[in-house]
């Protein structure tokens, strides 16, 4: 017989830092490429970069109410 596991939310905050972390340093990565390769780059593609980047730091936004969801339920139970 298959059990599913029990829901662990025990690290969800400590997960969702570790993924602003790595989104922030796409973000950064992603800057210093265009500021590298910007006389290569065409207009299209710098902005490109610079839409991704806008869309990172919304779901950076996005994480951060996750985080303070988390607290909140944690400490509720």
């Amino acid at each position: 017989m298959n059990l599913a596991k029990p829901d662990d939310r025990s690290n969800n905050a400590e997960r969702i830092e570790n993924n602003i972390g790595h989104t922030l340093q796409n973000m950064n990565e992603a800057r210093d490429f265009e500021k590298a390769h910007s006389e290569e780059l065409s207009q299209e593609e710098k902005q490109q970069i610079e839409e991704k980047n806008q869309r990172r730091e919304r779901a950076i936004e996005g994480m951060r109410e996750e985080i303070k969801d988390e607290v909140n339920d944690q400490q509720n139970h």
